[in-house]
């Protein structure tokens, strides 16, 4: 299982709002491919899927914020 995480975004910034998971719990995902898209007050990035496997658990829902280090989803490999 791996454990999808809230990269560091860059300095001084600490926290981002799940803005939009391209993919629901239970789909396949490659590695690679754009997962979630995350906003800050100084930007909107996307997350690339560390793996390839199945989206098992989206621990953080659209919308809501996270912290840089929190853990947001889990892929079974």
């Amino acid at each position: 299982m791996t454990k999808i995480i809230l990269p560091e975004l860059g300095e001084g910034i600490t926290k981002a709002v799940v803005s939009y998971w391209y993919f629901q719990a239970g789909q396949a995902v490659k590695k690679g491919e754009d997962l979630v898209e995350f906003t800050t007050d100084k930007a909107t990035f996307n997350l690339p899927s560390p793996v390839s496997g199945k989206l098992t658990e989206i621990l953080a829902p659209e919308g809501q914020n996270v912290n840089v280090g929190q853990a947001i989803g889990n892929i079974e490999e």
